[in-house]
C-alpha cells in the first residue's frame, strides 16, 4: 500500500511539472499514464465501471474550477490562467491501490479561491488528526465538516471517502460530514481514502451528460484534497503523499 500510494504521489509530482497555461487535460493524462506504467503499474481508474454509464476512458481525473470530480481528460479542456484543476489519480501495484488527489492553481489564482483551497486542505488533515484506532468514521466526517462549513463553505454528501485496500474501493464509506461518536469503529491495520469535497457556493451538485462529471450546480468553484492513510492507535499513516507535489509547486498558504 505503501508503495501504491508513494507512486501516486509522484505521478501528481509529474503533472505539476506541466501544468500551466495552454496545456489541454488531454496532454495531462497521456504523461500520467505513461509514467505509472513506466513504473511497473497500473492506472486504476481506466475503464472503471461506471452504474450510470460506461467505463471511465482515461487515466485520471481533470476536474476543472466547478468540475468537483470525475472530470474526463480532454483535448478541448484547455487550462487558462486562474483556472483551479483538482487531479484524482489511483494505481494499482503488486496487487494493492493507491488513491490520492491534489487541487493545483494554474497560474494566479483569486484570493478568493486560494482560500477555497486552503480551507480544503486544511480539513484533509483534521479529517486525518481524528483517524485513530477507537475512533468512529463519524469523527471524522464532523471534523472535516465542521472546519469548512465554520469558513462559509458547502461540504458536497453525496460522495465520500472509502475503504481501499485490494480493491480501490472497500467499505467502509467516510463521509465528509456527520456526528462525533457515530458510525463503524476504526481498527488499526484499516486503510482507509479520506477526500474532502468543498464548494465555494452551495452544496449542490449535478451530474453532467457524459454520466461522470459532477460539478456545481450554481457554477462555482469546488476543491478536492485526497490522502489514502492507515489507521494506528496513536497518529495514522499518512500513505500517499503530497511532499514532491509542493517541491514543485509550494506549499498552498
Amino acid at each position: 500500500m505503501r508503495r501504491a500510494n508513494r507512486l501516486v504521489g509522484r505521478t501528481l509530482a509529474e503533472l505539476a511539472r506541466h501544468i500551466q497555461p495552454g496545456v489541454n487535460t488531454l496532454q495531462l493524462d497521456k504523461i500520467a499514464g505513461e509514467f505509472i506504467r513506466d513504473h511497473g503499474a497500473i492506472p486504476t481508474f481506466k475503464n472503471f465501471p461506471n452504474p450510470y454509464g460506461g467505463p471511465f476512458p482515461a487515466n485520471i481525473c481533470t476536474s476543472v474550477n466547478n468540475v468537483v470530480v470525475h472530470g474526463i481528460p480532454s483535448a478541448k479542456t484547455v487550462l487558462r490562467e486562474g483556472d483551479i484543476i483538482s487531479i484524482d489519480c489511483g494505481t494499482l501495484l503488486d496487487g494493492f491501490n493507491g488513491d490520492s488527489c491534489y487541487t493545483f492553481c494554474v497560474g494566479e489564482v483569486t484570493e478568493e479561491v486560494r482560500q477555497l483551497l486552503v480551507t480544503t486542505y486544511e480539513a484533509l488533515y483534521e479529517g486525518i488528526k481524528q483517524a485513530v484506532a477507537g475512533n468512529r468514521i463519524g469523527d471524522i466526517g464532523s471534523a472535516v465538516q465542521d472546519h469548512c462549513e465554520s469558513h462559509g463553505y458547502g461540504v458536497v454528501r453525496e460522495l465520500t471517502g472509502h475503504g481501499i485496500g485490494r480493491k480501490m474501493h472497500e467499505d467502509p464509506m467516510v463521509p465528509n460530514y456527520g456526528k462525533r461518536g457515530n458510525g463503524p469503529k476504526l481498527k488499526e491495520g484499516m486503510c482507509i481514502a479520506i477526500e474532502p469535497m468543498v464548494t465555494m457556493g452551495d452544496k449542490a451538485i449535478s451530474l453532467l451528460s457524459d454520466r461522470w462529471s459532477v460539478c456545481t450546480r450554481d457554477g462555482k468553484p469546488a476543491a478536492h484534497y485526497e490522502h489514502t492513510i492507515a489507521i494506528r492507535r496513536g497518529e495514522a499513516e499518512i500513505l500517499s503523499s503530497f511532499d514532491e507535489i509542493e517541491n514543485i509547486v509550494g506549499k498552498i498558504k
